[in-house]
């Protein structure tokens, strides 16, 4: 009889149970520290389209997702309608490792808090600011990075200044532009919006584009050179892997670089720019797992619009190349079509496609 009397109240203590969990939830205080949210999940791939209808038209406004290894980093290459790296290609990225008008890549880490030209030719002049931090213990160098880039073009009347600002390792988001860019030292205000675009009155054959909502810009100086810049920071991750010590008051932002240029002469010099001469020896040793450039001397400039490295090729005032002094280019879709393998040691890569 009391077992049976006990297996009736059961179900009711457990109702009663249920009631009081219930009761208690709704009375606990509401002001409760927030569950963790965990790491913030990475973006999805950026994807990139061909604007020019005319010339690539089964191309033009194709959807193209970035590559894995350049997820917020790609552009477009019309001739071959695919996505391509921006660090894939003639330019500068990350401590610094440029990619030469050869095809091969090698490293100039140059010097903190100095400039250098990278590209020095008749009627152009690119240099470089580096930005850097001291290296860890045992290393003979300091890390470095590109923060800004100074063009001088139509013999020195026009001083194109591009650069990532300085951000708090905390205030860094992808979605807030930090990108500074002047001409003839104005401001150059760009529409916002991706693929927005910006022209200049003085130069009408000057234009900026956004590659990207912020942090990526196209500038392009028709029939002359176009270069795209990314501003970018090390993240916390790099910094940990490769023990660069970012502190909280700078996340080290910096410019990823592409070059392109269409009209150097066979004179052209620079860090970069001697690598599209006609006459250009690649004398890296081919077994280098870190091939570096030394004669840090030879494209040390006296400030970031300073045409005085010893290398200079800029004429101020002078006239623009012409057109039976050029060099052959290697194209942006071919580049992407080569690959470099790095040996153990020395000085050098071998790049083949």
């Amino acid at each position: 009889m009391q077992m049976a009397r006990l297996g009736a109240l059961l179900p009711l203590l457990a109702m009663a149970a249920v009631l009081l969990l219930a009761v208690a939830a709704t009375t606990a205080p509401s002001d409760r520290p927030p569950k963790a949210q965990g790491p913030k999940p990475k973006p999805k791939p950026m994807k990139v389209k061909c604007h020019h209808r005319k010339l690539y038209p089964y191309c033009t406004a194709k959807p193209m997702e970035c590559p894995a290894a350049c997820s917020q980093s790609c552009y477009a290459d019309c001739s071959s309608c695919k996505p391509v790296c921006v660090c894939s290609v003639p330019g500068a990225c990350g401590d610094p490792r440029f990619i030469g008008g050869d095809g091969n890549a090698f490293y100039f880490h140059g010097r903190r808090d100095a400039d250098f030209c990278v590209v020095s030719d008749r009627d152009l002049h690119i240099n470089a600011h580096f930005i850097g931090k001291r290296g860890a213990d045992g290393m003979s160098r300091d890390f470095t990075w590109i923060q800004a880039i100074a063009v001088l073009f139509d013999g020195g009347h026009h001083q194109l200044y591009v650069g990532a600002r300085k951000t708090a390792a905390g205030a860094w988001d992808d979605d807030v532009d930090r990108m500074e860019l002047t001409l003839d030292g104005e401001p150059v205000n760009l529409p916002e919006g991706a693929d927005a675009t910006w022209t200049s009155a003085t130069v009408p054959a000057l234009s900026i584009t956004r590659t990207r909502a912020a942090n990526g810009v196209l500038v392009a100086l028709a029939g002359r050179f176009s270069i795209r810049a990314n501003a970018v920071p090390i993240t916390d991750e790099e910094s940990r892997v490769h023990r660069y010590g970012v502190t909280a008051d700078d996340c080290l932002a910096h410019l990823d670089l592409a070059f392109k240029f269409d009209a150097l002469t066979g004179d052209v010099h620079g860090v970069v720019g001697q690598t599209y001469r006609p006459d250009y020896v690649n004398g890296f040793d081919v077994k280098a797992s870190m091939p570096t450039m030394g004669g840090e001397g030879n494209f040390t400039t006296s400030s970031l619009f300073a045409a005085d490295c010893a290398v200079a090729r800029f004429a101020p005032g002078g006239g623009r190349p012409g057109d039976d002094d050029g060099v052959a280019m290697v194209s942006e879709a071919e580049l992407a079509g080569i690959t470099c393998a790095s040996g153990m040691s020395g000085q050098g890569v071998v790049c083949k496609k």
